[in-house]
């Protein structure tokens, strides 16, 4: 996802039809979280999918939120989106925390299935975030909704697939 100013964000939008989408986002960073999670509510909206928000208090918790929600009877989502912007002190804590967020994310597109798209900004500094909330680098709320969209579509032409050679396999 990491284009240089995504101009055509609107264009190619999969058309999905029933789709439902889990965002996961941040408290932590509100500044920079918000107008992600308004880039992907637009996004969403102009697609016509339904979706449900969740607040966790940082990128940390993200991949238990995604997990908990999974397990917990609710309405199966179709994908997951997860937004956060973690930016860099001091301290080593920002490795960590990136480190673990990433690892999670990652351990749950493998295990879950369902897609969960990486919308955390790893930033050096706040200028960063705002290049990629509007800026120079695009809108990266917008491309992590687009980004589940095209999984979602992805998944479901496996699912066409995989039913249409069971079929195949019935008859002969």
């Amino acid at each position: 996802m990491a284009s240089k100013g995504n101009k055509a964000i609107f264009e190619g939008i999969p058309q999905l039809k029933d789709a439902f989408v889990v965002i996961i986002k941040t408290a932590w960073n509100k500044h920079i979280v918000d107008p992600l999670e308004d880039g992907a509510a637009r996004v969403l909206n102009k697609a016509g999918i339904a979706y449900k928000t969740y607040d966790v208090p940082g990128a940390v918790e993200i991949p238990f939120a995604v997990r908990q929600y999974f397990l917990s009877g609710q309405k199966t989502p179709d994908a997951f989106i997860t937004l956060g912007a973690v930016i860099k002190g001091g301290t080593p804590h920002f490795e960590y925390v990136c480190k673990s967020v990433t690892e999670g994310i990652t351990n749950l597109n493998l295990t879950l299935p369902v897609p969960v798209i990486f919308g955390v900004l790893t930033l050096d500094d706040e200028k960063q975030g705002k290049e990629r909330i509007g800026g120079i680098h695009g809108h990266k709320g917008e491309e992590s909704a687009l980004t589940a969209l095209k999984m979602i579509r992805f998944y479901r032409e496996l699912a066409k697939v995989k039913s249409t050679e069971k079929g195949k396999k019935k008859r002969t």
